[in-house]
């Protein structure tokens, strides 16, 4: 039996995908085979030599050791898309709040009642202070092209608005999820130079932190509008209190509020709703636990962020299952043992991400540990899994 700890609270929907005669699931157990998390903090979890993966029901996993993880062989899981179309509606609230002004406008009537106000004339009176830009004619800068920044720019199409979208990385299933009608950005420059609104859609990672910044923002267009439902980091907060400041910014709305951002003026906050929403919960849930499924059940990766995608077809009795550097003579090394033990392949498949290789091997008769131990002993192999069909 499969033995899976949950972190958070994960969604029914999510949780019935696992088979409860098969897996053995609640946020106490030990010895665990795999974790299903949300946004706990794992970067001081102790990881038991059981476990095999973690799934995040989510796209964002900076709350996992990513690095640990994988020097440990564990499988790490995201599940980008499920969460793409709370975030999209969310990016179409921002824009109209940092356009209309609803936010101060609201808190004004409230202040009106407050103080005893006939609100039937004040309103007419003071209704010119919160005037604000309609989006259709403008231009909007959507800063990645993943599951999420292509449905902001296909949305946003549709409201009339000038779409120019970039992504140095756009996969092909992201290119053809894209509208025609969206305009592909060869650099940066070109979105901060043009656009009105710029929409932030990409991982925060060493290379991308704090990208929004002094120098980005000096190339923008006076009055410019961000979004930032991403992640904070992607903004540099000193940089962005000054431009709010100078007007060089006209409003930012960020998903992700400090203390530090909140004492600058046109700042829409918004408390981590991006994903919040019980269709994105659910969407998440189940598909996080389906990856998390395959892959202590088949051997399976898809949508990890720290091993490449491998879906093998069953193609033997025995499949050994080997994560692995990415070195010269890996495979030949692994092929090596097989031959030496008499063992005949059946199917193999091997893939690499960065520093990190998976190779699938199904064998045409049951193998025991002995063979699988001595591909754990080969040099650069961190973890093998046998299993059988």
């Amino acid at each position: 039996m499969f033995r899976i700890k949950t972190l958070n609270k994960i969604s029914p929907a999510g949780l019935s995908v696992l088979d409860q005669t098969r897996y053995s699931i609640s946020g106490d157990v030990e010895n665990e085979d795999g974790i299903l998390v949300r946004s706990a903090d794992m970067h001081d979890y102790q990881f038991p030599d059981s476990l095999r993966a973690v799934a995040r029901a989510g796209a964002g996993t900076n709350n996992i050791p990513i690095d640990r993880c994988s020097e440990a062989g564990i499988v790490v899981f995201n599940t980008p898309g499920a969460n793409a179309n709370a975030v999209k509606e969310l990016a179409v609230c921002g824009m109209l709040l940092a356009s209309r002004k609803i936010t101060e406008g609201n808190a004004w009537v409230k202040a009106q009642l407050a103080e005893g106000a006939d609100l039937e004339k004040v309103v007419e009176k003071g209704k010119s202070q919160f005037v604000g830009p309609e989006l259709s004619g403008k231009m909007l800068g959507v800063i990645g092209l993943g599951a999420i920044g292509v449905q902001v720019a296909n949305i946003a199409t549709k409201l009339g608005m000038t779409v120019f979208g970039y992504d140095p990385f756009l996969s092909v299933d992201a290119a053809l999820s894209l509208s025609r009608l969206v305009h592909r950005a060869m650099d940066l420059d070109t979105i901060y130079k043009n656009c009105d609104y710029i929409s932030i859609h990409v991982p925060q990672t060493p290379e991308t932190k704090g990208m929004i910044n002094e120098g980005a923002i000096h190339m923008m267009k006076g009055g410019v509008r961000i979004l930032n439902l991403a992640r904070g980091g992607l903004v540099n907060d000193d940089d962005m209190l000054a431009a709010l400041e100078s007007g060089k910014v006209a409003a930012y709305v960020t998903d992700f509020p400090n203390n530090k951002i909140l004492q600058g003026k046109n700042v829409i906050a918004i408390p981590h709703l991006g994903a919040s929403t019980p269709e994105s919960e659910e969407n998440c849930a189940v598909m996080a636990a389906q990856e998390l499924r395959d892959y202590l059940e088949n051997g399976n990766i898809k949508n990890s962020v720290n091993l490449p995608t491998l879906v093998q077809e069953w193609s033997g009795v025995s499949r050994l299952c080997i994560i692995h550097r990415n070195i010269p003579g890996a495979i030949a090394n692994i092929t090596g043992v097989l031959s030496k033990d008499g063992v005949n392949v059946e199917n193999m498949t091997n893939k690499s991400k960065k520093d990190y290789a998976y190779t699938i091997v199904d064998v045409g008769s049951r193998v025991n540990d002995q063979v699988a131990d001595e591909i754990r002993a080969l040099e650069g192999v961190l973890r093998v899994r046998l299993l059988n069909h």
